[in-house]
């Protein structure tokens, strides 16, 4: 059950706490609204992006992206998204700072990224500039670079696999020509 503004484009109708620089933008936020968000069905309250999570800290206010279960996101480009949360499907080529995984969620495609978080699964082209980290319910395939990689007993990694990303290589190969990371 989403919650919907009888004021959704009526500004004249807005409660008056927003005009007076009411602290709480949100009028419901303490309301009878606000206690049946938390009491709603698991899927509904997934939905829901303004929920910590484990990489709060780390994002500072960025722009998320969460693609809830049961949602499939495919043929896109995703850009400008400081943090992706995949709890479903997601068909993309993206380049962000952060993707996480969940352990029911799967992308497919090309991804360009600062940390990875990976419970679910990845399937294809995935350069981490930074930090991959495959959970024991983890399972990456296809073409792997990595910066920092930990896989914790049980995830699973398998195609061609890496070591540094495309910035970090790209000096020493200027150096001396022929020379392949393997």
């Amino acid at each position: 059950m989403a919650l919907q503004s009888p004021f959704f484009g009526k500004r004249d109708n807005e409660p008056s706490g927003l005009r007076h620089g009411n602290p709480n933008p949100n009028p419901y936020a303490n309301g009878p609204a606000a206690t049946n968000v938390s009491n709603s069905a698991p899927a509904a309250a997934a939905a829901v992006t303004s929920a910590p999570s484990a990489a709060a800290p780390r994002e500072s206010g960025g722009s998320k992206l969460t693609v809830g279960p049961n949602i499939k996101l495919k043929g896109v480009e995703i850009t400008d998204c400081d943090t992706l949360v995949v709890e479903g499907l997601v068909e993309a080529t993206m380049d962000s700072r952060v993707m996480q995984i969940s352990e029911h969620g799967e992308f497919k495609g090309s991804a360009e990224i600062d940390i990875a978080e990976i419970h679910g699964a990845f399937d294809g082209n995935l350069t981490v500039r930074q930090k991959l980290v495959i959970y024991a319910t983890g399972k990456v395939t296809g073409k792997i670079r990595y910066g920092k990689l930990v896989i914790e007993e049980g995830g699973q990694l398998a195609g061609e696999i890496l070591f540094g990303a495309v910035g970090n290589s790209k000096p020493a190969q200027a150096g001396k020509p022929g020379l392949q990371v393997a």
